[in-house]
Parts: structure tokens; C-alpha cells; sequence
């Protein structure tokens, strides 16, 4: 009897996504140190950058 397994890359593409928004959130760190919108980049930073990592260990087969 055979079975079939199906395998997305959505963890990837979830990774890749949240990966371009926290470049663009340090980007806006260095660019616009040291206001407050360096403080806003660098949580948009830490933010998305976590959320690709735990993209990546959701969806892993």
C-alpha cells in the first residue's frame, strides 16, 4: 500500500519574505541613526528576523 507525502517550501518562502522586511528595518537603523527611528528599524529588525527563523522551524519537514 503506498502512501503519498506532500512537501511545500512555505517555511522558505515565509523565510525569504520576513528576511527582506528585517533588511529593510536595518537598513532604516543605519541610515537613520541615532532618532527614533532607529530604535523603530532595529525592533522591525529583531522582529522579522525571528519571525523567519521560526518560519523556517514551523513548516521544516
Amino acid at each position: 500500500m503506498a502512501t503519498q507525502s506532500e512537501t511545500t517550501d512555505k517555511g522558505l518562502g515565509l523565510a525569504l519574505a520576513f528576511g527582506a522586511v528585517a533588511t529593510i528595518g536595518a537598513f532604516l537603523m543605519l541610515t537613520s541613526a541615532p532618532d527614533i527611528e532607529a530604535a523603530w528599524g532595529f525592533a522591525a529588525a529583531m522582529l522579522f528576523s525571528s519571525l523567519a527563523v521560526v518560519g523556517i522551524h514551523l513548516y521544516w519537514d
